[in-house]
């Protein structure tokens, strides 16, 4: 790839400030199943670990929107402004294995008007997630009316 090809943004990273380190790293690399790409230590209480997360992209939603899935996916409670949402292969299972882990369930698993199972949970470090698993591919999700790239709208 050349450099007029390079794209300008070459990863998201999301940094979240854990008061329970440990819990927080043992929930998300341990039972959400995020491999660990490193970890930094400096003295005896300056840590840091970075997970991987597969594909990042960043979802800009307005406030209808928000309303709308806050609807579908938690019966209407809404969600913190900020929300992570991780696709996932197996939504029910992985919702039962983080609420294990000790994610407090907020909606179990529910199927979505685009053909997404999603869940949404109060994760560790304060955090709000969804869990949503494709129940059909993109190919099919692009046939849909209001499918298309922002752009190709206007």
């Amino acid at each position: 790839m050349t450099d007029a090809a390079q794209p300008p943004v070459l990863q998201l990273r999301v940094v979240i400030e854990a008061e329970d380190y440990e819990r927080a790293v043992a929930f998300y690399r341990d039972a959400l199943g995020m491999p660990e790409l490193m970890a930094y230590t400096e003295g005896d209480d300056d840590r840091v670990t970075i997970l991987e997360a597969g594909r990042a992209t960043l979802e800009i939603a307005n406030p209808t929107h928000k309303r709308v899935i806050d609807e579908l996916e938690a019966e209407g409670r809404p969600s913190q402004r900020i929300r992570l949402a991780f696709e996932v292969t197996d939504g029910a299972g992985t919702t039962r294995r983080l609420a294990d882990a000790g994610a407090a369930v907020v909606a179990e698993p529910v199927e979505t008007p685009w053909r997404s199972l999603n869940s949404r949970l109060d994760a560790p470090a304060g955090l709000q997630i969804t869990v949503f698993e494709e129940l059909e591919g993109s190919e099919e999700r692009a046939l849909r009316d209001g499918s298309g790239a922002e752009a190709e709208r206007d």
